[in-house]
Order: structure tokens, then sequence, then C-alpha cells
């Protein structure tokens, strides 16, 4: 990799910067902190834009969320985000519950607690396997190497094809509206912000098979493979 071309690293969050859902240690945030002084830096994320603000302790970054379908710059005069695009997607609940409870059915996922599928403001969907309440143990316990989910994953893929389909956290199937997913969202801003493909380098956890950060590697970004959030410092080292 020519470091001296670079010019945008763009970051995944939980299981890259952090542990899931948690702030950044010391460590990780020293090392924003000095990557900010050569390299424009953007959050790229499955949440919202606020969440991910707000979990990075209001860190002065331009974060993407939902997959792309919401955009918010960094405003340093006030210290707060601004968004610049909110999409919203409509969504077919009653195909949705259908598809889900299809595949409960088949596969034996009947029992769950709480809602069979979660609907998200943006018109992202989620397919909780254990359902929306299930407690966090079971969830850990379900599928800890993914392989349960991805013997179903091209099934599950095929049947929700106006969503990009993803692996997501320990027991579910989180699904975009097409055409948005990682690789397309960091597309539009290069493209906003006049970057070359091989002027950026995606740092990101979740790069195997349904992975959403796998989207990107595909891609062919300049990819740095995180796959232990406090090995985050050493592997940036590069850059500095």
């Amino acid at each position: 990799m020519d470091v001296k071309k670079i010019k945008l690293v763009a970051f995944d969050l939980d299981g890259t910067l952090t542990q899931h859902k948690s702030k950044l240690t010391p460590e990780n945030l020293a090392t924003l902190v000095a990557l900010r002084q050569k390299y424009r830096l953007l959050m790229v994320g499955a949440g919202t834009c606020r969440r991910i603000f707000e979990q990075l302790d209001r860190f002065p970054i331009d974060v993407i969320g939902n997959y792309g379908m919401q955009y918010a710059k960094y405003n340093e005069a006030t210290g707060d985000i601004d968004i610049k695009r909110d999409e919203h997607a409509p969504v077919d609940r009653a195909a949705a519950e259908e598809k889900v409870t299809y595949f409960r059915q088949k596969y034996g996922f009947t029992e769950y607690a709480g809602d069979n599928v979660e609907y998200h403001p943006s018109g992202c969907i989620t397919f909780p396997v254990l359902g929306t309440k299930a407690v966090l143990a079971d969830k850990l316990a379900f599928d800890p190497d993914r392989s349960r989910r991805r013997a179903i994953y091209d099934e599950v893929r095929e049947a929700f094809s106006d969503y990009t389909v993803f692996v997501g956290g320990s027991s579910s199937f989180d699904m975009a509206p097409r055409p948005y997913d990682k690789a397309y969202a960091l597309g539009l801003y290069c493209e906003e912000h006049g970057i070359a493909k091989d002027e950026a380098v995606f740092v990101g956890d979740d790069y195997g098979p349904g992975g959403n950060d796998e989207s990107v590697l595909l891609a062919g970004y300049r990819f740095v493979k995180i796959d232990d959030y406090r090995t985050f410092p050493e592997k940036m080292a590069f850059l500095l």
C-alpha cells in the first residue's frame, strides 16, 4: 500500500474500534486523534449517525449511518453533527412477516421472545432468530461462529431479494434496502469529496461471508482486517 496516496481512512465501529456498543478505549481514542492529524476520517456504520456519534463521545468525525441511508457531517463550530442525508424506504410488513415465519417453521426457530421481525425507521429490517426480547446469554450462545446462519444465508438472501442481507450480531439477519450497503455508501462519500478508490482505506472486522464489511472488501478498497479491537493501534501504525 502506497501510504503517501492515502487521503481518507474509514472505519467500522463495533468489533473494530470497540466492543459491541461500548465506548472507545483510551488507546484506540489516542490512535484516532493521531490519524485525524494526517487524514480525513469517516465512520461507516449500520446504526444511526446519532447513535454512532454519541458512542464515540462526540469525536470530531463525519458519520455514515444505516448503511448509507443516513449521512452526517461534523460541524467544527458547534461540536455536533449536521444530518445531510436521511433516506427512508417503505416496508411491506405482511410480506416480511410471512417470509420470516416460513424460515422459523422450516428450521425450527419457532420459539422466540418478543416480536417476529424488528422494523427500523429507515426501512431496514432485522430477522431476530431468537426474537426481539431474547436475553443476551441466549443470543451469545446461539451461533458464536455464525455457522448456523451462514448455512441458510443464501436462502434468506434470495427470499429478501430487495434487500442487502447480512449475518448480523450474534443471532440475527440484518437487511438494508438495495442498493444500500457499506461499499455503496463509501463510494458515494468518495465521489462527493473527490477521493479516488485507491486514496481510501477501510478498517473493519466483519469481512467474512455475509458480514456487513464484506462488500467493501469485495469492492476492491484497500482494507485493513481487524480480528480483535484491542489490536487497532498496532494495525494502524503503518499509517502514522
